[in-house]
């Protein structure tokens, strides 16, 4: 089984932004970009972390992402703007229009904008948070490329279409991040890179049966046509109230590329994708600092209820907030992503990061100088998946230089 290896967070971050870098983005964004990706594995979300770099590399390549496009206005009217984000990288798109939300709700209340013909934007919680730190309600989702298939059929056709919301600050912010499938693609890829079976109801087959197995979901997720899709929130049928996250992955859909007057996910094929977000100002609900105390009460509350299970209730962003704290000076990184980075920095003369240590209990870590003989990473399928089992068996090299 493939190892995780614990890498430290400053040689990750080097090593993230200085591949931007060569890609073509300038020094900010590219730093900005690598602090979204290591932003998510310190709070526990490693399926939009380091391992989505692979995808990106892919997309890079093949001129789907412009390293250098600016997202623009199209249209504006009162609290209200619609932006294109020229094919740029997701999340420079998203933090421009989160940006420009905050504006217009100072201004005017409330401030909504959407944005289309973007890419892959990393969490959606990060841009809610945005929001709820500088006092405001954030609610943000995006759709995709289809990978859902909607209640009673097989056939994916919607995206795993996020919503994040948050609010208040600190340790009691609500804090809110979550797919309307029952998990995000990138779970499922994690899982086949660790080679650990889903023991839940995540995927069907062309026929409609659960599949559990991660590399077969994924083999015929990246087959063309699908042959796979995850199931809505819920999962399956009608019985778990699959069609519930069904209709939210539709008011999505409605959010996003409907209103944007974009594609809906049916009809993306690796591009075009369209976010939104709606920023609301607590100021005629007696502001920020009162929200935020009642948002605190809350938390509160619910955290003192008895467990029923012996787990604890927590509330929403709590987890990622201890993972974060636990993560703070290295992040867990599976054995095949640190690899596929690796591969991408040495392929533009970077060094790869810093490994502190593997946690598989028993394995010593070589050192030395030189690249082993990996064959270079392939993308199968640059719409949304890429490979991750070219080098399963390939040594892991901690070196102090090149």
């Amino acid at each position: 089984m493939p190892r995780i290896i614990q890498v430290s967070v400053p040689s990750l971050r080097v090593t993230l932004s200085s591949i931007f870098r060569k890609q073509g983005f300038n020094s900010t964004d590219a730093l900005y970009l690598a602090g979204t990706l290591i932003d998510a594995d310190q709070r526990g979300i490693s399926s939009h972390g380091t391992q989505r770099m692979a995808m990106y590399d892919a997309k890079i390549r093949h001129r789907i992402i412009d390293p250098h496009a600016r997202p623009g206005i199209v249209r504006s009217k009162g609290a209200t703007l619609l932006i294109d984000a020229h094919a740029a990288m997701g999340q420079l798109a998203m933090r421009e229009a989160t940006n420009l939300a905050i504006g217009l709700a100072q201004s005017h209340g409330l401030g909504l904008v959407t944005v289309r013909n973007s890419n892959h934007f990393g969490t959606a919680g990060q841009y809610a948070r945005k929001a709820a730190d500088s006092g405001f309600i954030g609610v943000v989702s995006t759709n995709s490329n289809p990978i859902v298939a909607p209640t009673h059929t097989a056939v994916p056709a919607l995206g795993s279409n996020p919503i994040a919301v948050a609010a208040g600050y600190g340790s009691d912010q609500l804090d809110f991040d979550a797919a309307t499938s029952t998990v995000s693609l990138g779970k499922v890829e994690v899982h086949e890179k660790t080679l650990s079976l889903i023991d839940a109801d995540w995927a069907v087959d062309a026929h409609g049966d659960v599949e559990h197995d991660p590399v077969a979901i994924m083999n015929a997720i990246r087959s063309k046509p699908r042959r796979a899709a995850l199931t809505p929130l819920g999962g399956p049928g009608e019985t778990g109230g699959g069609y519930k996250g069904y209709g939210l992955g539709l008011a999505v859909e409605l959010l996003t590329g409907l209103l944007g007057d974009a594609p809906a996910s049916i009809d993306l094929n690796g591009t075009r994708i369209s976010h939104s977000i709606l920023v609301i100002s607590p100021e005629a609900y007696g502001g920020s600092d009162a929200l935020a105390a009642r948002v605190s009460q809350l938390a509160k509350r619910l955290r003192s209820l008895p467990s029923s299970d012996g787990h604890p209730v927590l509330f929403p962003g709590d987890k990622e907030r201890a993972a974060l704290a636990q993560n703070h000076d290295t992040v867990p990184i599976d054995e095949v992503t640190y690899k596929q980075v690796r591969d991408i920095a040495w392929g533009l003369d970077i060094d790869e990061p810093q490994i502190v240590r593997i946690d598989d209990g028993d394995s010593a870590i070589a050192t030395g100088n030189g690249k082993t003989d990996d064959t270079p990473h392939e993308t199968t399928n640059i719409g949304e998946t890429t490979s991750t089992t070219a080098h399963a068996n390939t040594p892991i090299i901690a070196q102090t230089s090149r």
